[in-house]
């Protein structure tokens, strides 16, 4: 038995759990979420909890088994917490600020990079330096705050661009001179 899939799941007041058709559905004060059972894996609901249980002991299953546990816990998570990513500017010149719902970046390019967020994605930004990436869904956010990270990597040598909060970035050194 997977240590991550056997822990039952409780579901809290105000979120709603329905199973059919292949289909996990959690709805709750923040969205609405879906995900497909993966093959192998069966998902209940008795009374405020969800259980998940595979039906052989593949690898395959076993490893499908925890993973299905954590989307699931993380939907659940989602739609009554929401998840964040927090994502730091370093360099001179470098800043964001919010326009209407998008995200302006200036990064050194000759021209502002625009960023439009998908449905269920909330942009903040409470200093120049910083911007915070909101949803429900805890996979778009990480995509969101990697693409946004992608524009501008963390530059080895200087140590400028677009960073996770809390980020080690390791320095190299220049060339020397004689």
């Amino acid at each position: 038995m997977s240590r991550v899939g056997k822990p039952p799941i409780d579901i809290p007041a105000g979120v709603e759990v329905s199973i059919g058709d292949g289909v996990v559905r959690v709805k709750g004060p923040k969205g609405k979420l879906e995900q497909v059972i993966l093959p192998g894996i069966k998902v209940e609901k008795e009374d405020n909890q969800i259980q998940v249980e595979r039906s052989g002991n593949s690898p395959r299953e076993k490893s499908f088994h925890g993973l299905m546990r954590t989307l699931i816990y993380n939907m659940v998570k989602g739609v009554t917490e929401g998840f964040e990513k927090v994502l730091d500017i370093q360099g001179v010149g470098y800043r964001a600020k919010i326009s209407g719902k998008n995200l302006e970046l200036q990064l050194g390019y000759s021209k502002p990079c625009s960023i439009v967020p998908p449905a269920g994605i909330e942009f903040e930004v409470p200093a120049p330096n910083r911007v915070i990436v909101r949803g429900h869904d805890k996979q778009l956010v990480g995509q969101v705050a990697a693409d946004i990270r992608r524009l501008r990597e963390p530059d080895p040598y200087k140590g400028k661009g677009v960073r996770y909060l809390g980020e080690q970035v390791r320095r190299k050194a220049g060339k020397t001179v004689k």
